[in-house]
């Protein structure tokens, strides 16, 4: 008997779950996408914008970033998907805590940005560091021997020192990478490329400053940022919001619904400076 009831109250759970979603499928919506943490990857994210973009029900975006920025090329693949989701409905970016370096880089493709008062972002520039420990392996005896196949295939190994030709060859490859950082930025901002570059050397702003100088248009919430949303979508002030992440197994997130559970490599970034 207890059996039986069990089994008939998970056969209820699902038939309510199954209805939910039915229903909620078709409901014109927002839909909510976090960027959170360092940016090393960028399939999770642009998988989520790829999914916000094709599903017709969703009629606005709003991302919620923080983040201090992180690789260029997963940087680079997120602006690039948030700029194609854009062109088909509107794209809110409403920060958090932080939003520098590359997570400004990414949220500079919205329709609109919202900041808080007192977010930290900025923090504009390109960085690449080599870590030089060959004066601790000569004082300790250890000799490293490299085979390679060119004089700059091992450019960035902590067991050298650059030549002042080296260094410069980065500091061209930076200087590259800090212009593209630029002008992703001065496409969809009030902003002209030449005054951009007199405060663009790595500072940070709080959201007030940034408001000012044109970096982010309104200072507000995640609500406020949502409530644009849907003003810009043209849908009711009571429009359901949906947050799109990756798939869990259904019965984790029946339980999730019902019974809510709070739970350095070299390379070339947009991150800002801890």
């Amino acid at each position: 008997m207890f059996k039986k009831i069990v089994i008939g109250i998970i056969v209820i759970i699902l038939v309510l779950y199954f209805v939910s979603a039915v229903r909620s499928s078709s409901e014109p919506k927002v839909a909510l996408i976090k960027v959170t943490d360092t940016i090393m990857d960028s399939f999770e994210t642009v998988s989520n914008i790829s999914e916000a973009e094709k599903d017709d029900s969703i009629k606005a975006v709003v991302i919620a970033v923080d983040s201090p920025g992180g690789a260029v090329g997963a940087s680079q693949e997120i602006y690039r998907a948030i700029e194609k989701l854009r062109q088909k409905k509107p794209v809110v970016v409403s920060m958090g805590n932080v939003a520098a370096s590359g997570g400004y880089y990414i949220s500079a493709a919205a329709n609109v940005i919202y900041a808080n008062p007192g977010t930290i972002t900025g923090s504009i520039g390109v960085i690449i560091q080599q870590v030089d420990l060959s004066e601790v392996l000569n004082k300790i005896g250890v000799k490293v021997n490299t085979v390679k196949s060119g004089e700059n295939k091992d450019i960035l190994y902590p067991t050298k020192s650059l030549t002042p030709e080296q260094k410069q060859l980065l500091e061209k490859t930076v200087m590259d990478v800090y212009d593209q950082f630029l002008d992703a930025i001065v496409k969809y901002r009030p902003i002209k490329k030449d005054v951009l570059k007199t405060y663009a050397d790595g500072r940070v702003f709080s959201g007030r400053e940034a408001q000012k100088l044109g970096l982010v248009d309104k200072l507000g919430n995640i609500q406020d940022a949502i409530k644009e949303a849907k003003s810009l979508a043209k849908l009711p002030e009571d429009a359901p919001v949906v947050e799109i992440k990756p798939q869990k197994p259904l019965l984790e997130e029946i339980l999730k619904s019902k019974f809510p559970i709070e739970k350095p490599k070299s390379g070339i970034y947009y991150i800002m400076a801890f």
